[in-house]
């Protein structure tokens, strides 16, 4: 499979839980830490993440919401290098219980274990801008 479309590379995406959710700190470093999607990868290209109102990432998306994410599948039968995904995008910050409700999955709860009541949960949702994949020995860009 040598060209993706958006929809093809969202579903991949969906089957891949964890991924890296990088932001700007207030020093104009880069800080990345660990995020699971939930499998919530739209076809317009949205992301959506759980977090709380104090972690750091809350304040850097506050400062810069310019955010990256990058995601790697496993190889295929062929024994193949995988699926790697890069996104640059902008992140939005939503305290709306109703719109976590939305999103919310059942694992969510060993995290967040008052579901969407928690006190200070915070979900991020990421609009891609640009994604750019490397499948095996073929690469793309995906336009938005």
């Amino acid at each position: 499979m040598a060209e993706m479309s958006l929809q093809t590379l969202s579903d991949a995406m969906r089957r891949i839980d964890f991924g890296m959710l990088s932001t700007r700190t207030e020093g104009g470093e880069i800080a990345s830490r660990p995020m699971s999607n939930n499998g919530e990868v739209e076809y317009r290209g949205d992301s959506y993440f759980f977090t709380f109102e104090d972690a750091r990432t809350v304040g850097d998306i506050e400062r810069d919401a310019k955010v990256g994410l990058t995601f790697s599948g496993t190889a295929d039968r062929s024994g193949g290098p995988g699926l790697f995904i890069a996104i640059e995008g902008h992140a939005e910050l939503i305290r709306d219980k109703a719109q976590f409700a939305e999103h919310w999955t059942k694992d969510l709860d060993q995290w967040f274990e008052q579901g969407v009541d928690t006190p200070g949960v915070v979900m991020i949702k990421v609009h891609a801008n640009r994604m750019h994949y490397w499948n095996g020995p073929h690469e793309g860009e995906i336009p938005l």
